[in-house]
């Protein structure tokens, strides 16, 4: 009996505010909720204007604002001119470094950077790196530094504190002097891993770092000047 009597009122109710919406007139732009499909939303307006840069997007019944105006600041590979480039390689694993120096000084030809805008300062190893990058980016002279190293693992615990000084060295090198500082040291469990890494089966880290280099260098000084 209350079942009944409680669907005979919603009938009513439905059927009662489907004449007033019928007369009414609000405007019918006004998306609105069916009584009869409740999670049906029933009417969008397709007649919003919106001026650029704001887009609306609809998608199965909502819609929101997406701005056109976000600018995307990208380093470029290609506007090198001007930039310049100090280089700071350890002696310590020579055999490795150097492959890694060649491949640094190959990519920045490759990409336009002339010789005399690239200094290259040598350091006894890995764990001297930081401390003359900061030197150097404090310079003014340089828009990145690259750092070139190779640290083996051994059989005492020095590799770790080596790997972990160089490291972290070099990104406060990059904090501290507000210029990028770009870490091309390897870590490696032997020296067959450190040399496919130097040119061999996996590559030329010291390529791949001078490309970030140019980037970072490119970034800061067409974007992040000042």
């Amino acid at each position: 009996m209350a079942s009944s009597s409680f669907a005979g009122a919603a009938g009513s109710f439905v059927a009662q505010h489907k004449r007033w919406f019928a007369s009414s007139t609000i405007p019918r732009s006004i998306p609105f909720l069916s009584l009869d499909h409740p999670k049906t939303l029933v009417s969008f307006s397709s007649s919003v204007q919106v001026s650029s840069p704001t887009v609306i997007i609809q998608r199965k019944g909502s819609s929101f604002a997406q701005t056109a105006a976000v600018r995307h600041l990208i380093g470029s590979l290609t506007r090198t001119e001007g930039l310049r480039f100090a280089v700071v390689v350890a002696r310590f694993n020579e055999i490795v470094t150097k492959l890694l120096l060649e491949g640094a000084l190959e990519t920045f030809k490759r990409h336009s950077v002339r010789e005399e805008d690239i200094d290259v300062v040598w350091v006894p190893g890995s764990f001297e790196i930081p401390v003359v990058a900061e030197r150097l980016g404090k310079s003014g002279k340089y828009q990145a530094v690259l750092c070139i190293g190779a640290v083996i693992r051994g059989d005492t615990t020095h590799y770790d504190a080596v790997a972990n000084s160089a490291a972290s060295g070099v990104l406060s090198a990059g904090l501290n002097s507000g210029v990028p500082c770009i870490f091309g040291v390897l870590t490696c469990d032997d020296m067959d891993q450190a040399l496919n890494r130097a040119g061999g089966k996996s590559g030329n880290k010291g390529a791949e770092a001078a490309l970030t280099a140019i980037e970072m260098a490119s970034l800061f000084e067409h974007h992040l000047e000042g």
